[in-house]
């Protein structure tokens, strides 16, 4: 018997509860579960969901890619920027930007081709803020370099998703090998992203006003998914970039609306299961069949990933002068890397469709990877730092 679609994503949600469950008594984050028994349902293994089940799931992965755009953005209050201070901007900028730089850089050495590269590194810029967050609660880490981690990671994302932009926006000029027009090729990425993200303020704008129009809980949920659906299915028909022009979407409201807080709790409520069906989908579509042909761009952006945020990190303390413990040791909590990093490689492959399997299983194993061990070193870092008792 031939199951439905709402009977699927029912399961889905089954698969996701239990698998939370299990990695909880295992100490391991809930996006390392999801995606492992994502993986094992998929059409690679189980095939309890076939390909043609999860290409029907893409509105799940689009909505979810259009939430945590809008969740990044609301990081991005000016009130929020004046009170840190130039040091955690200065790091999260030359961070994220170290590991875009030293990932393309080592792939483009090795060979492989410069679109891939770019894809690559821009999604190595992005940071975990749950598993990082996480640590520093469980176990009460104060100090300088918790102080300055906080911000950074909250900034993080927000560079990842600028230099995914452009990346990806040069990416595609170089793939058409002059099969348009001069003309177009220029114009096109300046479309892309500064279309996104002047798409985004006008909705912001328009967004800012319609809550203040509807007052009523359930009304200003509704105008926040109208919203999103609207900034992500109308940036895809003009070509503009839905992650850039949703992140703007929500930086302008933030920094406009007094009913922040009416939006942005409401919203964090009914998201979790749309992110974990959007992490099933993703460890679904994960083909372990290509994984050993992946080795050695998987060991690279790896490692080079780590060693990017390391010295971007270290550089970005010295030049702001903050404490030397921070530059000593901050890089190290930055391993951990999930949801927006899986987002930035599912957009990435729909870009370059000739590579979108591989990135997907090179970006997907390297979070299974900075999940399981992420948490661990940014432990030992704080704990090396004195900011971790006992």
């Amino acid at each position: 018997m031939e199951l439905n679609t709402l009977t699927y994503i029912a399961i889905m949600l089954v698969a996701a509860l239990l698998a939370g469950k299990v990695v909880k008594v295992l100490k391991l984050p809930n996006v390392t579960g999801y995606l492992v028994i994502g993986l094992l349902l998929g059409p690679h293994c189980l095939k309890v969901f076939s390909e043609d089940l999860l290409n029907s799931m893409s509105i799940i992965t689009e909505f979810a890619l259009g939430c945590i755009a809008f969740s990044i953005g609301a990081e991005f209050k000016i009130s929020f920027l004046r009170k840190v201070g130039k040091a955690p901007i200065v790091i999260g900028v030359l961070e994220g930007l170290g590991a875009v730089m030293v990932v393309d850089t080592i792939l483009l050495l090795l060979g492989y081709d410069v679109t891939f590269a770019l894809a690559m590194g821009a999604i190595a810029s992005a940071t975990a803020a749950a598993s990082t967050l996480m640590i520093v609660k469980q176990y009460k880490a104060k100090g300088p370099v918790t102080r300055t981690l906080l911000p950074v990671v909250a900034l993080d994302d927000a560079v990842a998703l600028l230099a995914f932009g452009l990346s990806m926006a040069a990416a595609n000029v170089i793939s058409s090998h002059g099969s348009a027009p001069i003309g177009k090729l220029l114009m096109d990425p300046f479309i892309e992203i500064i279309g996104g993200l002047a798409f985004g303020a006008i909705l912001g704008l328009v967004m800012v006003y319609a809550v203040k129009f509807y007052t009523g809980r359930g009304n200003r949920l509704a105008i926040t998914i109208m919203m999103i659906c609207l900034c992500v299915g109308v940036s895809d028909l003009l070509g503009f970039s839905s992650l850039l022009a949703c992140m703007m979407q929500s930086l302008v409201f933030v920094n406009l609306s007094r009913y922040r807080e009416k939006i942005y709790e409401p919203l964090d409520r009914i998201t979790p299961p749309i992110y974990m069906m959007f992490f099933i989908i993703s460890g679904a579509s994960l083909d372990v069949t290509i994984i050993t042909s992946v080795g050695v761009v998987g060991v690279v952006y790896v490692i080079g990933r780590v060693i990017g945020k390391w010295v971007g990190s270290w550089l970005g303390a010295r030049i702001s002068k903050a404490p030397k413990i921070v530059s000593k040791w901050l890089g190290f909590t930055l391993v951990p890397q999930e949801g927006v990093a899986i987002g930035l490689a599912t957009s990435a492959a729909s870009s370059l469709p000739e590579y979108g399997s591989k990135i997907r299983t090179i970006v997907l194993c390297g979070v299974v990877v900075y999940e399981l061990i992420g948490p661990i070193i940014t432990k030992t870092a704080l704990k090396k730092a004195g900011e971790i008792q006992g």
